[in-house]
């Protein structure tokens, strides 16, 4: 009596759940693949347990207790499954959407039909759950398929790669402030004049961006380290990360662009240095690694205690990371000033014919450059939209807007 109690109870949660599958309240929810295949695993392993339990039942129909808790858990996994795999269409594709949902039905209905099979005279051949895993496994396929591109990384594996990421920034910066000294070291040795002079202001601020930088990893891991602490629980850290893998991956991430933007920096410099390279560019690179900074700290404060005192340091930091980079590009701009200023050209020894004949040639390489410009600026406007939309997908940011938005529309303007 006490199976079948249980067993119309498990029904009717069930039924509930293929109800709300088309219910117009659940419009405003939305669900994660990354949940879905999460609650997946856990029917599987449900599945498993109650066909144990079963076969001990009909072995000993006094120990039915296992039964009965596996059954009730079978029932609110799969109501969960079900309605995690409708919201979860509100966000996928129409075509893997409809199969979803489809699928998610056929699971639910596959169910009532295995529960159905649960009787007290039955024998253990009769309770069958292919049908239930081969649902299961549709859902799975197709929520894989949902997955955004970053998290193919393994889940226990993100707690590691967020301590290597940020060891590997630490070093990059470390390498670049190397470089940085000995481009100056080559400098003072066979440059002289208003060269040396130039190099030594760019090098010198190009050395206080990457000092300002390590300051800031310092901080970010610090923050890091607290929200972790304040946040896991009982959880070990790597399941913290691995909970909360949408935020490690925008850490990740962020780790990367800015130890990619600090190496990138350095050789623009030393091309600069040798004569070779484009002031503007170097001064692209600053606004990039400052922008890549920006990044580390939103990703950094989002989950973060707006009292905390290790987030007012990382907020300290970046400013100084600003203020670095600041200097970085007046110490270009006043370098390219005064090396134009020592190469000017002379027109006093050419004739009037000479003189109009340059005129006319740099009107038509204005005219050119002109027109370079306004493609390249097209070119940029879509490089940026196309950067955005990868960037959007790799690290969750429309399902993390509302929580990420505010970081970033703070640290940008400190950027600026």
């Amino acid at each position: 009596m006490l199976l079948v109690e249980s067993r119309k109870a498990a029904e009717q949660v069930i039924q509930e759940a293929l109800r709300q599958l088309e219910e117009p309240t659940l419009i405003s929810c939305a669900g994660s693949a990354d949940h879905l295949l999460s609650t997946v695993k856990s029917v599987s392993s449900c599945i498993e347990q109650l066909e144990k339990c079963w076969s001990r039942y009909l072995a000993c129909p006094e120990d039915i207790s296992g039964l009965l808790r596996s059954v009730t858990l079978l029932a609110h996994l799969t109501s969960d499954t079900i309605v995690q795999g409708s919201t979860t269409c509100l966000r996928a594709p129409p075509e893997p959407a409809d199969a979803l949902t489809e699928a998610c039905k056929q699971y639910g209905k596959e169910a009532l039909m295995f529960l159905t099979l649960l009787e007290e005279e039955g024998t253990l051949e009769n309770v069958n759950s292919t049908a239930m895993r081969s649902c299961l496994s549709k859902i799975t396929a197709i929520s894989e398929e949902l997955l955004p591109r970053g998290l193919d990384i393994k889940q226990e594996e993100l707690g590691d790669l967020v301590d290597k990421e940020m060891a590997a920034t630490s070093a990059a910066i470390e390498t670049a402030t190397a470089r940085i000294e000995e481009m100056l070291s080559k400098s003072r040795a066979g440059d002289t004049g208003v060269k040396l002079e130039v190099n030594e202001r760019i090098l010198g601020s190009c050395t206080s961006l990457m000092q300002a930088i390590q300051v800031l990893i310092v901080a970010s891991k610090d923050l890091q380290r607290e929200i972790v602490e304040s946040g896991r629980g009982t959880t070990s850290p790597k399941e913290f990360y691995a909970k909360n893998s949408r935020w490690t991956e925008g850490l990740i991430s962020a780790s990367k662009a800015v130890g990619w933007g600090a190496t990138v920096m350095v050789d623009a410099a030393d091309l600069v240095v040798q004569g070779r390279g484009k002031f503007e560019e170097l001064m692209v690179c600053s606004h990039e690694i400052a922008a890549s900074t920006a990044q580390l700290v939103a990703a950094s404060k989002v989950k973060a205690n707006k009292d905390s005192p290790n987030l007012a340091q990382l907020q300290q930091a970046s400013r100084g990371v600003n203020q670095a980079t600041a200097a970085v590009v007046a110490s270009t701009i006043s370098g390219k000033s005064q090396i134009e200023e020592t190469d000017t050209m002379d027109f006093s020894s050419m004739t009037l014919t000479q003189i109009k004949r340059q005129e006319m040639d740099s009107q038509v390489r204005v005219l050119e450059l002109e027109n370079e410009l306004q493609k390249e600026r097209q070119k940029l406007g879509e490089l940026r939209k196309k950067h955005y939309e990868l960037a959007g997908v790799a690290e969750g940011w429309e399902e993390g807007t509302e929580t990420s938005s505010p970081a970033l529309q703070e640290a940008v303007p400190e950027k600026e």
